[in-house]
């Protein structure tokens, strides 16, 4: 939805004081729950995420089960307390439409035909929210399903672009996205540049949907820098306790 509201000033300077390329501040975590087969906390901005990987597994009930390759079920769910007027508890539609999404775009990259019958969980819990939760979630659940040590052809990141008073910008944050005149959503894989989610709400020109898009992207490609170094992190500490 369009507004008057001064989202960026003529200076290119932001609410936040970011400018138009600028990421909010990311950290990642791998590893945070034990009784989890993967794990990943991160928080980006305002948000927290926290996801917990499970499997692969045999698939239950049994007609459920794919012969030929695993099933990757993502559920994304926000808390009661994630926003400012109290959600209710469960899903709804929302909810319902970003873990379908998220689980076809994590199916693109995990070795699948690997767990045939069997499937792998990955449950995505919002606490905290500002904007660009799907994005979030979708680039702590790579981290995870790595923790996990489920193979997979490359570590999924994801990030938004989008327009607010005429300007495509990246990484919306919570009044750009709510006062903005675009947002654009994209998952890649960094290795080969395949898209992996990509949504639009609002309205771009064919020449701002491009620049958005290729913001988008290099933004990924920082965030994957990012996921590598928590991953790296964990096992570097764990290589130092086993030296001690």
């Amino acid at each position: 939805m369009k507004s008057d509201i001064e989202l960026i000033t003529s200076e290119g300077k932001r609410l936040d004081g970011r400018g138009p390329e600028d990421i909010r501040k990311i950290k990642i975590e791998a590893g945070v729950l034990h009784r989890a087969d993967g794990s990943c906390y991160l928080e980006w901005g305002g948000n927290k995420v926290l996801v917990a990987v499970y499997g692969p597994r045999e698939a239950v009930p049994r007609h459920t089960q794919n012969p030929l390759r695993a099933i990757v079920q993502a559920r994304y769910n926000m808390a009661a307390f994630s926003v400012e007027d109290r959600k209710r508890p469960g899903p709804d539609r929302r909810s319902v439409e970003i873990s379908k999404v998220i689980s076809e775009a994590l199916e693109k990259v995990i070795l699948t035909e690997q767990f045939p019958r069997a499937t792998v969980n990955v449950n995505i819990e919002v606490l905290d929210a500002e904007a660009g939760t799907r994005c979030a979630g979708l680039t702590a659940a790579g981290v995870a399903l790595i923790d996990a040590g489920i193979p997979m052809r490359d570590i999924p990141v994801a990030i938004a672009a989008g327009k607010i008073n005429g300007q495509v910008v990246l990484d919306l944050g919570k009044e750009e996205d709510n006062f903005g005149d675009a947002d654009l959503p994209v998952a890649i894989s960094p290795r080969t540049g395949e898209v992996l989610l990509l949504q639009m709400d609002g309205h771009l020109t064919v020449d701002e949907f491009n620049q958005a898009f290729d913001l988008a992207v290099k933004g990924c490609h920082a965030v994957s820098e990012i996921q590598k170094k928590a991953v790296m992190h964990k096992y570097q500490a764990i290589a130092a306790e086993v030296q001690e």
